[in-house]
């Protein structure tokens, strides 16, 4: 079986049916570039059309500037025969969209529309919909005091990941930036469903995912921050204690700064009350400020 032809498991979100099209396509970037009708991943196999694609899907419904296309395709030093290159290429996914039966008509869901090109298909059939939907709604219930039920959208989520944005792309310079973008997503979407569980009480079961975390980026505050915060209420003042110290010499090592002003109080409580004062989950976005420095 092909790439192109390989057979996927059912998305866990509903799919919106292909503007015109019979039957229901799903479009998938949070992972592998898919697009998947009735069970099987019809993408592209040639890497052009396929980047193409993906920039396509960065914007559905609406226009993406040709000039936009270029420079992710060819990056600065792009041919001169580049806008010729491009006709070839969105005449090979118009091709893809007919052969698979995507859409009734390829020209008709890949549109010229100056000053560039339009995928004709509803925002909801592409993943990233799903996940900021899910998103929003979970930070909608963490306001409400519903944590247990915030927890599980933020999980809901972060299942809809499948690997790296974008994996089967070679990304040019727009589609690396979305794809940051992305996962700075994923990453708050992550710590907002582990303050979550934080609230609902879920402490032990943490203690070792928050670890990892800590350990894949040590210079990551915010991860630091909760594990030392469920440690003290875990009744675990010196590994708390401990792990913040540990987080200070690599900062200052690396980065010559000092932990987020939040940090520092939350272990001076760990010192002067041993942690009795500190609340279940404290979401701090301040801490964001070294791993975005060091990444």
């Amino acid at each position: 079986m092909t790439h192109a032809e390989r057979t996927v498991p059912n998305a866990p979100y509903d799919a919106a049916p292909a503007s015109g099209g019979t039957g229901s396509v799903r479009f998938a970037v949070l992972g592998p570039v898919e697009v998947i009708r009735d069970g099987t991943d019809h993408a592209p196999s040639t890497p052009k059309v396929l980047q193409l694609l993906a920039m396509l899907l960065m914007r559905p419904g609406k226009v993406v500037h040709t000039e936009a296309i270029i420079e992710e395709l060819w990056d600065e030093a792009p041919p001169r025969s580049a806008r010729t290159t491009l006709n070839t290429y969105v005449y090979h996914l118009r091709r893809c969209i007919d052969r698979h039966r995507l859409a009734p008509d390829g020209e008709a869901m890949l549109v010229r529309k100056p000053p560039g090109y339009v995928l004709r298909i509803d925002p909801a059939q592409v993943d990233v919909f799903a996940f900021r939907q899910l998103q929003r709604k979970g930070h909608a219930e963490q306001a409400r005091g519903e944590h247990a039920a915030a927890a599980a959208s933020f999980r809901a989520a972060l299942d809809l990941w499948t690997g790296q944005p974008f994996a089967n792309v070679h990304c040019g310079p727009v589609l690396s930036a979305y794809a940051a973008e992305l996962l700075e997503r994923r990453r708050g979407t992550r710590q907002s469903r582990i303050e979550a569980e934080l609230s609902s009480g879920a402490h032990h079961e943490l203690i070792g995912e928050l670890r990892s975390l800590a350990a894949a980026d040590p210079l990551d505050e915010a991860v630091h921050g909760q594990l030392m915060r469920l440690m003290a209420r875990s009744g675990r003042r010196s590994d708390a204690m401990a792990t913040y110290r540990r987080l200070r010499v690599r900062l200052n090592e690396e980065l010559g700064v000092q932990p987020c002003e939040r940090l520092q109080r939350l272990y001076s409580e760990l010192i002067h009350d041993g942690g009795a004062s500190v609340p279940p989950g404290r979401h701090d976005r301040r801490a964001h400020r070294t791993t975005e420095t060091h990444h």
